[in-house]
């Protein structure tokens, strides 16, 4: 089995004032190419941070994250750059949509940065997939004038442009009515299994746990266990607190 994703024993810590806060204590997991993986856990438990260290945002203070087999603090900053450009997508939580551009300038962002396609190529690719996501007809709209699930629906789009191995999704469905947040874990859930992309998402929402092939569980920055989604959601989400 390929793992697209290996944490291993890896701590983070933030310094606030004299004080050091510890967001994760020796944290290992390994996530296969393909999986559509849940880390759940409540608020303060680490989720984020694993994120954004899988995601190449921040660096671990202790461990080795490896991404796509490549050890990521053995990485210089331009190959950093160059992992997240093309093997990463990150959906967060916030959307970090750019308020000044469209709704086809934002998807065509990474695009431009790739600097691999033509201008023509890439109309031809935002337009499909905003058509696939559902949201084609507001193309030249700002992010201001659509809904959350519109929005969210943008950042799914950017974050899958460049054809990624991977995706991290933080919250996908915070804030959003149930209706849209089940719309949007559908669409999420189909593009892993026809595109065979590989999902990463956070949430501490029971009823998302059924979407995923297996659950991870955090709490006080540690991995509690992985189980089944069908486990995860029998227990309602109480850790068993078998270490992993």
């Amino acid at each position: 089995m390929n793992h697209i994703v290996s944490v291993s024993n890896v701590s983070k810590n933030y310094n606030l004032g004299q004080v050091v806060v510890p967001a994760l204590r020796g944290v290992s997991l390994d996530v296969a190419e393909g999986e559509f993986l849940a880390i759940a856990g409540p608020s303060g438990s680490g989720k984020t941070t694993l994120l954004n260290l899988v995601g190449c945002v921040d660096t671990p203070s202790a461990g080795t994250v490896t991404v796509d087999g490549k050890q990521t603090g053995q990485l210089s900053e331009r190959d950093l750059t160059r992992l997240r450009l093309h093997t990463i997508g990150f959906i967060f939580q916030s959307f970090n949509l750019v308020s000044v551009l469209s709704v086809l300038q934002n998807v065509e962002l990474p695009l431009l940065l790739q600097r691999a396609l033509s201008a023509r190529e890439r109309r031809e690719r935002v337009l499909a997939l905003l058509d696939r996501v559902g949201i084609r007809e507001y193309s030249k709209h700002r992010p201001s004038e659509l809904s959350g699930g519109q929005r969210q629906r943008v950042a799914i789009a950017r974050a899958l442009v460049t054809r990624p191995k991977l995706v991290l999704a933080d919250e996908p469905t915070a804030n959003l009515d149930s209706v849209t947040g089940t719309n949007i874990l559908n669409l999420m859930k189909e593009l892993n299994q026809s595109e065979k992309t590989t999902f990463i998402f956070s949430t501490h929402d029971a009823r998302v746990w059924a979407y995923a092939s297996a659950v991870v569980r955090l709490a006080d920055g540690q991995v509690q266990d992985r189980v089944s989604a069908e486990e995860a959601v029998r227990a309602g989400g109480l850790p068993t607190g078998r270490p992993v």
